[in-house]
């Protein structure tokens, strides 16, 4: 019997998150704005699929051609005459909903595989009978084959994210070790390379030495230099007992249209930080340039208190086994004023409040830089699930000297009081209701686990 920590309920709760008058309060100029900044968070988050496992792409796609084809309604009726049961077909949209919440098929918050909660057989049936199958049966017969093994396989290895023999991950090609990340980030260091946009592949030896290619996110495939570098960050190195071949071109595609939509954004910015930002931006997904991201984030930053907020680009490194290569995200949101008017009073406390918190000034920042706090209602969140907010930019030397940004997803965080109690988790049954009439005033809580969020 399967352990029910790979399956997903089939009474989880799936949110809206209500965004619909934020965007619709916007001038036609934001509006525009937000489009196509979002169109690039989309594009790239794509990009999380192929960071996840090697089925997820193949998995994602499959779910698209028969959802797309049929809407959930349509397919219902489908589902009986292919011999599922009602808990079966629920089941089913569940484990959809879970493969677009975090962008894969395993969990974004734990790192746990989760399969389908229904037989094998069942799901096939669903997609032999599905419109999309009959309009492009070789298609569809292929994409079921390219995944539905590694979709069930509950194999020790697949059932979590790691590194080696301890799990899976798309970072590193499955013959790498600890050995090889420890290496491969001496070596990027001794290049000044950051390990944010790379993914790492061992290839067999050349000469008695080990050889790996590191491969930058990127637009472009060529390896020449770019404009502002004095000699090209790719090419062929010997380092050590060990040749490291560096080489752009990593999601290409989904990097291009990602910097094709923001520089269409450009023309609707609000102000020059946000053009530079935008620059700066698609010159790094075009060159795999982590440097030319950071400059964005230094315009991001200056960016005070804008209308329509954005991020975006390679962020967190919680799914790299080794914790350097970062998940690609990006999100679109719309100040909160009433909510962000709080928060500005909270931040203009905080060096009178932080001397009281109850750990030495050792874990504080040298020098404290006042952030900019602001209260959001998201539009886009493209990336493995969505957070309840958000403290960024994680480049240290930047937060060290110039300072970072503290962002609070409004809309994410009314989803907890909309939870009945009785889904709340890591409460006792008493302690469920007093916090909950003084959570949603105050700006405070999160999402709850096993919460799918929908933006509409």
């Amino acid at each position: 019997m399967v352990d029910s920590q790979y399956y997903l309920p089939n009474d989880v709760g799936i949110s809206a998150l209500d965004c619909g008058e934020a965007f619709r309060l916007l001038s036609p100029h934001e509006q525009l704005y937000a489009h196509y900044v979002s169109r690039a968070a989309w594009y790239g988050g794509l990009a999380v699929l192929l960071q996840t496992s090697p089925e997820s792409p193949a998995i994602y796609v499959l779910l698209q051609r028969l959802l797309r084809r049929q809407a959930a309604a349509q397919l219902e009726p489908v589902a009986t005459a292919a011999g599922l049961t009602p808990e079966e077909f629920q089941a089913f949209l569940v484990y959809a909903a879970g493969v677009y919440a975090n962008m894969g098929n395993y969990k974004s918050f734990g790192d746990t595989k989760f399969i389908p909660n229904l037989p094998q057989e069942k799901l096939k049936a669903l997609v032999w009978q599905s419109q999309a199958f009959q309009d492009n049966p070789g298609e569809m017969e292929a994409l079921w084959a390219s995944c539905a093994g590694l979709m069930y396989s509950l194999e020790d290895k697949q059932k979590q994210l790691g590194l080696g023999d301890k799990g899976i991950t798309t970072y590193f090609s499955g013959n790498c070790c600890l050995e090889d990340a420890e290496l491969a980030q001496k070596f990027l260091d001794s290049k000044n390379l950051s390990a944010y946009n790379t993914r790492l592949f061992k290839r067999e030896e050349e000469g008695g030495k080990r050889h790996y290619e590191v491969r930058l996110a990127s637009a472009v495939k060529e390896e020449s230099a770019m404009d502002g570098e004095a000699e090209s960050q790719c090419g062929r190195f010997e380092f050590g007992e060990a040749v490291f071949e560096v080489r752009r071109g990593d999601y290409a595609p989904l990097m291009e249209k990602a910097a094709e939509n923001l520089e269409k954004a450009k023309a609707y910015v609000a102000n020059d930080n946000q053009r530079q930002m935008l620059e700066e931006y698609a010159r790094s997904f075009r060159f795999g340039s982590i440097d030319a991201h950071k400059e964005g984030s230094r315009y991001w930053i200056k960016d005070k208190g804008p209308i329509v907020e954005c991020y975006i680009g390679f962020i967190e490194s919680y799914r790299d086994p080794f914790g350097s290569r970062g998940e690609f995200e990006g999100f679109v949101a719309v100040v909160n004023k009433a909510m962000s008017a709080r928060f500005a009073r909270l931040v203009s406390s905080a060096e009178v409040l932080l001397p009281e918190l109850p750990w030495p000034a050792d874990f504080e920042k040298d020098r404290f830089l006042t952030p900019d706090f602001t209260s959001l209602d998201v539009l886009t969140f493209a990336g493995s699930g969505i957070p309840a907010g958000i403290n960024i930019p994680n480049y240290d030397d930047i937060r060290q000297t110039e300072g970072f940004k503290n962002v609070s997803l409004g809309n994410v965080l009314a989803v907890a009081y909309a939870t009945q109690k009785e889904k709340l988790t890591f409460l006792e049954e008493a302690d469920k209701v007093p916090p909950l009439p003084f959570s949603e005033p105050a700006g405070l809580g999160s999402a709850p686990p096993n919460t799918s969020l929908v933006p509409h």
